[in-house]
C-alpha cells in the first residue's frame, strides 16, 4: 500500500489468507483477505451483524476469536461495508496489501490508518 514491502499483521492471532501473519492474496482469495485492520469493539459486532462471528474461538480451526486491539487481515469488501455503516476499523497501511484499493477507496484508508505518511 505504501509503496515497500508488505509488513506482517498480526502473529498473535496469526492472521492472513496462508496463516502467516501477512495479508498477502492470489487468485484463490475471493474474499480478498486484504486490509491490515486494528479490531474494536462496534466492528465486531458488527461483523457479526452480517453473519461473520469473528468473536467466537474455534479451535478446531485454530482461531482464537478476535478481542479489541487485535490486528487482524480482514476482507476488503467487509471494510468497506463496515466504512459505509460508519464502524471502519482502524487500518496499518503498512501491512495492508494493494489489491484493497480494488474495494476500498485510498482516501477513505488514509483517514482510518494509525500509519498515515
Amino acid at each position: 500500500m505504501l509503496g515497500g514491502e508488505l509488513q506482517d499483521c498480526s502473529l498473535d492471532p496469526m492472521t492472513g489468507w496462508y496463516r502467516d501473519g501477512c495479508c498477502n492474496t492470489d487468485a484463490q482469495d475471493t474474499g480478498v483477505h486484504t486490509v491490515c485492520a486494528v479490531m474494536t469493539t462496534e466492528f465486531l459486532d458488527f461483523s457479526l451483524s452480517q453473519g461473520n462471528d469473528l468473536l467466537t474461538p474455534m479451535p478446531q480451526y485454530g482461531f482464537p476469536g478476535l478481542q479489541p486491539g487485535d490486528q487482524w487481515c480482514l476482507c476488503a469488501p467487509r471494510w468497506a461495508e463496515a466504512f459505509g455503516a460508519g464502524c471502519a476499523p482502524q487500518v496499518v497501511l503498512a501491512a495492508t496489501h494493494e489489491r484493497t484499493l480494488d474495494h476500498c477507496r485510498l482516501e477513505d484508508l488514509l483517514a482510518h490508518a494509525v500509519d498515515a505518511p
